[in-house]
């Protein structure tokens, strides 16, 4: 089967929000989506788009996706690539379809003049771990990540 990478369009949104949802409960979290197809939409195709998607198919069906947005270093004042999620559905693993959506988006950064591309992964997935290793993904150990949301959010922008 032929496998493509190409640019999402507004059409696959639904598709979009099938593959974060069954991200989410891959990662144990359901219950953290809260995107709607309204949301999804503006923020991928609306006036002032949040992130942009490639979308991997096989055999004309979406098999796959990688939600990114740019991020910028003031260390080196240019732009990268964070890659937000990644997902492949189960029957299509092991025919190169993550593969493929991260060498699309390793073009798209060297395009784009990005000098880094970067993602988080959880610490309890090995086999994304080890997968990300082998194309020369370094971990960033020395950083921690910080998050205010919800009330702690509220609570600091209102003092």
């Amino acid at each position: 089967m032929t496998l493509i990478v190409r640019p999402a369009t507004a059409a696959d949104v639904p598709d979009i929000l099938r593959f974060v949802k069954a991200l989410a409960t891959f990662e144990k979290a359901p219950e953290a989506v809260i995107a709607t197809p309204a949301l999804m939409h503006e923020a991928l195709f609306g006036a002032r788009p949040a992130a942009e998607c490639l979308m991997a198919e096989m055999g004309g069906e979406p098999v796959g996706f990688a939600l990114f947005f740019h991020n910028f270093s003031t260390w080196t004042a240019r732009r990268g690539i964070w890659l937000d999620d990644l997902w492949v559905e189960p029957a299509a693993r092991k025919a190169g379809v993550a593969t493929a959506l991260l060498k699309a988006l390793a073009r798209l950064a060297v395009e784009r003049g990005c000098l880094r591309f970067e993602w988080w992964v959880l610490d309890w997935n090995e086999r994304a771990k080890d997968f990300y290793d082998r194309l020369g993904a370094v971990p960033m150990d020395e950083w921690t990540v910080r998050r205010l949301e919800g009330d702690a959010l509220l609570s600091l922008a209102a003092e």
